[in-house]
């Protein structure tokens, strides 16, 4: 079965994109993650064949300024055959079958003039299954290949769930403000809903809502359920200081990461949010 990324490998490579030369302890240093984890993780990567480490050297410093852009029309029956001659050819830098008026797309890069005219004319040309070429000279380059980024980092989203609304604007504004994506929900129920139509990074989830464990009742079902129960949850409630504090169940295992009594210090709030959301990137 294929691996798949998830947004620790992505930041990994992210990072190695930068200055693919770094070791496994700076990279690790630099994330803020174990060694360890950065080491199973692209190791696993290397295997799978999903990232190379290569250098990229400067044309124009190795002796071959000149790249050129040649466009091909290519019989069918022998697109194969003769992309797999093209792709031997050392000039070749790159080579892609594409859609549209040419079959196939090709960069070269030459030392000279001479150089490109002799590729063009007799090695070019001594490849079967070629009908025509299209040749447009690379004057600048504006972006490369080993400039390309993979995109930025997704925004972690944070679940909000309260039937107060102006505990849920509240907090909302403190984590909006952190650069979070913000979900909201009044009940234990709609956020269940919510948390398998959206899959947040993390739950902000009070106790007494619809009913009096609502929110309790709520974290029990995400624990049981395979694709929620790795999501940290942060419980927040006034029931300890309320007339039904002796039925919260002190005495057992509260399924929640944190417990938060209201009102809630938002520098205490931030602080527990970017812990448990790190935590959970370097599993």
């Amino acid at each position: 079965m294929p691996y798949v990324q998830d947004e620790t490998d992505l930041r990994i490579l992210r990072q190695l994109q930068i200055d693919g030369r770094m070791s496994i302890v700076d990279v690790a240093r630099a994330l803020g993650m174990p060694e360890a984890t950065v080491r199973k993780r692209l190791e696993r990567l290397l295997a799978q064949k999903v990232v190379r480490v290569v250098g990229l050297p400067d044309m124009a410093a190795v002796g071959v300024p000149l790249a050129v852009i040649v466009c091909l029309t290519v019989e069918l029956s022998q697109i194969e055959a003769t992309a797999r001659a093209i792709a031997a050819l050392p000039e070749v830098r790159w080579l892609a079958y594409t859609t549209g008026p040419y079959n196939l797309m090709l960069e070269a890069a030459f030392a000279d003039n001479d150089q490109l005219l002799a590729f063009l004319s007799e090695r070019l040309a001594g490849i079967p299954g070629i009908r025509s070429a299209t040749t447009s000279q690379v004057l600048r380059s504006f972006k490369t290949v080993g400039d390309w980024r993979l995109p930025s980092e997704q925004v972690e989203s944070v679940l909000i769930v309260d039937d107060d609304a102006d505990f849920r604007e509240m907090t909302r504004a403190v984590l909006e403000s952190a650069g979070y994506r913000v979900l909201t929900a009044a009940s234990g129920n709609e956020a269940l809903a919510t948390l398998r139509r959206q899959h947040p990074s993390l739950v902000v989830l009070d106790v007494m809502m619809e009913g009096l464990l609502d929110g309790l009742d709520a974290t029990r079902a995400m624990r049981l359920d395979a694709n929620l129960k790795r999501i940290p949850i942060i419980m927040v409630s006034s029931i300890a200081s309320s007339e039904y504090a002796d039925q919260f169940p002190t005495d057992e295992y509260i399924p929640a990461d944190v417990f938060l009594s209201k009102p809630v210090n938002p520098a205490r709030l931030l602080e527990e949010v970017r812990r448990l959301i790190a935590d959970r990137s370097r599993q």
